[in-house]
């Protein structure tokens, strides 16, 4: 991609304003997962390294537009700036949202802060010029490093980078695009994509694009409940879209798509409902599927091991339930064995990697969510194309 990155331009002196995806669960004022700041660090301490006056910003949650923070306090930022100031060893200030031009030009070299909450500006999911003008004031270059992020065309990600003197993308970012483009414009064959989750119709694109891109594809979760009802086997009263028949039939028509083959079944949906292990034929009227049995992780995990390319995105079952866990357990660990090229993304995704321990062993992790979707899809994320652009 014709983008330019961070390291074309010297950054010594320089105000440097970085949108990173800082967006971390917190609760009780305290970080609770700080993968997506680890993932920032390296961006954000290059540019600290050269001399430049670092500036970041990101949103946190949904918090109402044009509410002062102090009134929606749990969107503030305050705990992400303390976790990231632990790790630079520093003490990393909040910017109010007064901050200035004239303040921005008065930052020490080689200092960071970060900007509050941006989602409570007015005008920033709606683009609004002004706004995006002034977040362009504070900086002599921009830097897109939020992959998360790129797919909304916001004064943040997207109306800043019209305006700022210079633009370019971050490590972050460009690394998200490479793996991205390895795995799905020149990947090794055979290749495999896992698509998991409760419902057909909200990764419908993504199956439609990846259906003609790979050998084969595996479903789980709620969409294998649709494939096995597309298939003509019993699923009780499990989740399934039965307005999506249809396509799962047309799907596994274009491309092979194994189904499980045995399922661990519940009567209620709880963490403490008994787990029994049924064929797929046996599922009765009051069965529940909530995980893949023992075959078909067998099953699957064969077929894993002959890959060369893997794209995962989405949980066997429901796996947060320790009994029914065992499915996404079996492909994690089969994908962290495989040899080849794996990447993968989403927020449940990420969960279970980080529940098996397997992050060292795939290959790219990505920090997207529905950008990672979109973008798996085909579609234009709009913080890119403004990149291309100006680039």
């Amino acid at each position: 991609m014709a983008i330019r990155s961070i390291h074309d331009y010297p950054l010594k002196d320089q105000r440097v304003l970085i949108r990173e995806d800082l967006n971390v669960p917190v609760k009780d004022g305290q970080v609770v997962n700080g993968t997506r700041i680890m993932a920032a660090l390296p961006t954000i301490k290059l540019a600290m390294s050269e001399g430049a006056r670092v500036i970041l910003m990101s949103h946190l949650g949904r918090p109402e537009e044009g509410v002062p923070i102090a009134e929606q306090a749990p969107f503030s930022m305050a705990p992400v700036a303390a976790y990231l100031g632990d790790l630079l060893g520093q003490t990393v200030e909040i910017m109010p949202a007064d901050f200035s031009e004239e303040a921005s030009l008065a930052l020490p070299a080689g200092s960071c802060v970060l900007l509050e909450n941006v989602r409570t500006n007015v005008g920033e999911k709606g683009n609004d010029e002004k706004l995006s003008r002034y977040y362009a004031s504070l900086c002599d270059i921009f830097v897109m490093d939020a992959f998360g992020a790129a797919h909304r065309a916001q004064a943040s990600t997207h109306g800043v980078a019209r305006f700022a003197g210079k633009v370019c993308a971050g490590p972050l970012l460009k690394s998200e695009l490479d793996a991205l483009d390895k795995a799905l414009s020149i990947p090794q064959r055979p290749m495999l994509a896992i698509v998991g989750g409760a419902k057909v119709s909200s990764k419908l694109e993504v199956l439609r694009a990846l259906a003609g891109k790979v050998d084969q594809l595996i479903v789980g979760g709620g969409i294998a409940n649709t494939f096995l009802s597309a298939a003509g086997l019993p699923v009780g009263k499990s989740l399934i879209e039965e307005d999506m028949i249809g396509t799962a039939k047309a799907l596994m028509a274009e491309t092979d798509i194994p189904l499980p083959v045995d399922v661990m079944v519940a009567k209620e949906f709880s963490e403490g409902a008994e787990a029994t292990l049924k064929a797929v034929s046996d599922v009765g009227e009051n069965d529940m599927i909530l995980d893949i049995g023992i075959e078909t992780s067998e099953k699957l995990t064969a077929i894993i091991g002959g890959m060369k390319t893997i794209l995962w995105n989405g949980p066997m079952g429901v796996f947060e339930f320790e009994a029914f866990s065992a499915g996404t357990e079996s492909i994690a660990k089969a994908i962290a064995e495989n040899a080849g090229f794996s990447i993968a993304g989403g927020g449940e995704t990420i969960t279970a990697i980080d529940k098996y321990g397997i992050s060292e062993k795939v290959s790219y992790i990505s920090t997207g969510g529905g950008a990672f979707l979109e973008f798996v899809q085909g579609e234009t994320l709009p913080a890119v194309a403004i990149l291309q652009e100006r680039g």
